[in-house]
């Protein structure tokens, strides 16, 4: 039985100009001790799939609506609160995508790590000090006994998001979910936090689930990948697959993108015509008919079904054969 298993997740959201439904009847596996990948362009439901899986949506206007979110046997949808509060922290860890936003100023890193060791387990102050210090150093963080006593804003971008990784890894969950982990860091920076969660689920056996737009990361640390486009899952599989035979238009389009070292110098990067349509404004087919050179009127007016590439490999796409 997968670690995560969810099936037909629909969340919602109360606007000013009506209800809008960011994510739509998605379903996806994780693996224990393995790594999948969601991708996706920006609004397409990937942080709201982890909040969702959380249930960290924004109260009173978002709800998880539909399907069920099942981690080790029990739908998180389903608990009370007060049970879902031992899960958060403890059994699933969450890498928030900006850490200065995540860490709270008024606290000293030191605080903010304690507090969820103090929560989850029956540890003294002192231990739970201890351990913190502990965890500072195994995320790679020079003088943790000293960083325990700093603030946020004393510490760089790449510090701060070694932080926010000690503090989700904290009470040693068996899932982490880490939303853009290497957003606004640089090149070198972003590898070497790629390497310390790989080190770190290796060393604690757990899963993870990785959500970026980066396809190369993907590439590099995912067994499987799931994209999305427009709050529904375009396509999925085992990484090998999707990028060796992608079958969604908008997963080749994605690919087709990325800049590579045998392109003509100065040629025009390939690009994905239109936009995404906004979700008050989603089509009544296919999502992605209106940008995708292959529609026909089938696309237009339902939605396609999952169909079956190969095994463990998925698309939703009518002419998927065709391209």
């Amino acid at each position: 039985m997968p670690l995560l298993e969810i099936s037909n997740l629909t969340t919602e959201f109360d606007t000013d100009e009506g209800r809008v439904r960011a994510v739509d009847q998605i379903s996806f596996s994780a693996n224990a001790g393995e790594t999948l990948g969601i991708v996706g362009e920006s609004g397409c439901g990937k942080s709201v799939t982890a909040l969702s899986i959380m249930r960290l949506l924004p109260q009173p206007m978002g709800q998880i609506v539909g399907g069920s979110v099942l981690f080790q046997g029990r739908d998180l949808t389903k608990l009370p609160l007060s049970e879902m509060e031992k899960v958060r922290g403890n059994e699933i860890g969450m890498v928030f995508q900006e850490p200065m936003s995540a860490l709270n100023p008024v606290h000293t890193i030191g605080k903010q790590l304690a507090e969820g060791l103090l929560l989850h387990n029956d540890y003294g102050v002192q231990k739970a000090l201890k351990e913190s210090i502990d965890i500072l150093d195994r995320v790679g963080i020079a003088s943790p006994d000293v960083r325990m006593g700093e603030y946020p804003h004393q510490l760089s971008g790449g510090m701060r998001q070694r932080v926010v990784i000690a503090i989700a890894l904290a009470c040693k969950p068996a899932l982490l979910i880490a939303d853009e982990p290497t957003t606004a860091l640089d090149v070198t920076i972003q590898a070497q936090i790629l390497e310390l969660i790989k080190e770190l689920q290796t060393e604690m056996g757990m899963s993870v689930i990785l959500i970026t737009h980066d396809l190369g990361v993907i590439a590099e640390t995912c067994e499987q990948v799931v994209v999305m486009y427009a709050g529904k899952i375009a396509e999925k599989g085992s990484v090998f697959d999707v990028f060796d035979n992608p079958s969604h238009p908008y997963t080749r389009g994605l690919l087709a993108s990325i800049p590579r070292l045998t392109t003509q110098p100065k040629s025009k990067l390939s690009v994905i015509d239109g936009m995404v349509p906004g979700l008050r404004d989603l089509p009544a087919g296919c999502r992605f008919e209106n940008r995708c050179p292959y529609a026909r009127q089938a696309c237009t007016k339902s939605v396609p079904p999952i169909q079956i590439v190969e095994k463990r490999h998925e698309v939703s796409c009518f002419r998927w054969r065709d391209i």
